[in-house]
């Protein structure tokens, strides 16, 4: 779903021919926040019935437990989608930062100023982590302007090893993750959630 443009001359955009071989497979998807970002919904690709589980109830129920005055962080603009609507079934306020990308593993990020965060713990909310180095400059970011140490939670994590290690070192408190991928940093159960959708498409 991340490929969803054509980036460098010559690549595909593997999320329609991937679309494509799941639709001809399978009767039905449902599945947990998709990279729903230039695709306006899956019924875009996909031919067959689908069906979008959004994991923020969950990763919501998990800050009230774990994390009191939280202050939601996006470390760019796409992640706004999901830090809005934790952050607003939370009751917290959430700050989003700009992103500048110079290559896979080489991002630049900044922080509004003047956001008020004083007794609250910052919380870094994305959908994938996968190399790290997002997550790893924005709590740079955090740190050198004088916030806590942030946690730093996604919907699913695909870092290795070396990316947890590497996010620890810039900083960050705690990583935890969906179980949507298993990894060392699920804390955060989605099942209830996706028994309810496939329950919602054995409806429609």
């Amino acid at each position: 779903m991340r490929q969803d443009d054509r980036f460098r001359p010559g690549e595909a955009i593997t999320s329609r021919s991937y679309a494509r071989l799941l639709s001809s497979t399978i009767d039905w998807l449902v599945t947990v926040d998709p990279h729903l970002h230039r695709w306006p919904s899956l019924d875009a690709i996909y031919s067959i019935r689908s069906h979008v589980v959004a994991a923020a109830p969950a990763i919501a129920d998990w800050l009230r437990r774990e994390v009191p005055q939280a202050i939601l962080v996006g470390p760019d603009s796409e992640s706004e989608q999901w830090v809005a609507d934790v952050a607003g079934r939370v009751g917290v306020p959430y700050v989003v930062m700009t992103k500048e990308r110079r290559g896979d593993r080489d991002v630049q990020v900044r922080l509004p100023q003047g956001v008020p965060h004083e007794g609250r713990t910052p919380v870094l909310v994305d959908d994938i982590i996968s190399s790290g180095h997002t997550m790893a400059a924005a709590a740079h970011v955090l740190r050198g302007a004088g916030w806590g140490r942030p946690l730093c939670v996604g919907v699913h994590a695909l870092m290795d090893a070396a990316a947890l290690d590497m996010l620890h070192r810039a900083g960050i408190a705690r990583v935890a993750s969906c179980d949507t991928v298993p990894h060392p940093t699920n804390a955060i159960g989605v099942a209830a959630l996706l028994a309810e959708g496939v329950r919602a498409i054995g409806t429609a």
